[in-house]
């Protein structure tokens, strides 16, 4: 599927400022998923750089940051885990998010990713109220008081799935020089 496929079938289904986001969330989308095409398990494991980081790892993050902030824009600041009560066992799993572990596949983390993607777009469709706001917990990169909109949330997402598309293309560029935006 072409990045324009994605907009297209999104676009057929709903009108105005609802598609507008899922458009945007299906374009991004498109080139964090195109980073790995052709890829085997063992390439997408592979550390390119000096981060930690990985294509399927990175692919698995946002997946996990994805399904975090739907379930936020309908539980609120409950679906967010408390930073400051972080155990090690909660370190290991966060760190484990960030590569591909013995067993995972790629295909297995981009069916993951699928399907937070459908449940996100899926609550975009359906929530009553774009405007509908939950505050922010508490966190030192969180301004005392934050408040979210469920647009601002999806709006973060949007940006967070853009920026790690940028990761990911320098991953694979590292990797074997190809561009996934070319």
């Amino acid at each position: 599927m072409t990045v324009n496929e994605s907009n297209t079938s999104v676009l057929t289904t709903l009108a105005g400022e609802r598609a507008d986001l899922l458009a945007a969330l299906a374009k991004n989308r498109f080139f964090l998923r195109n980073t790995a095409r052709g890829l085997t398990d063992e390439q997408a494991a592979v550390r390119t750089t000096v981060s930690e980081l990985c294509l399927g790892g990175l692919i698995k993050h946002v997946t996990a940051v994805e399904r975090g902030w739907a379930a936020f824009i309908v539980e609120g600041a409950a679906a967010i885990e408390d930073p400051a009560a972080e155990t090690e066992r909660g370190r290991k799993e966060r760190e484990d998010g960030f590569r591909m572990l013995p067993g995972e596949t790629l295909e297995g983390v981009l069916g993951a990713y699928e399907e937070a993607a459908r449940a996100t777009d899926d609550l975009v469709r359906t929530v009553p109220d774009l405007d509908r706001t939950w505050p922010l917990p508490e966190a030192p990169w969180t301004e005392p008081g934050a408040a979210w909109s469920v647009r601002g949330v999806l709006l973060h997402i949007i940006a967070e799935t853009a920026q790690h598309a940028g990761h990911a293309d320098i991953l694979r560029e590292s990797l074997d020089g190809a561009q996934s935006m070319a």
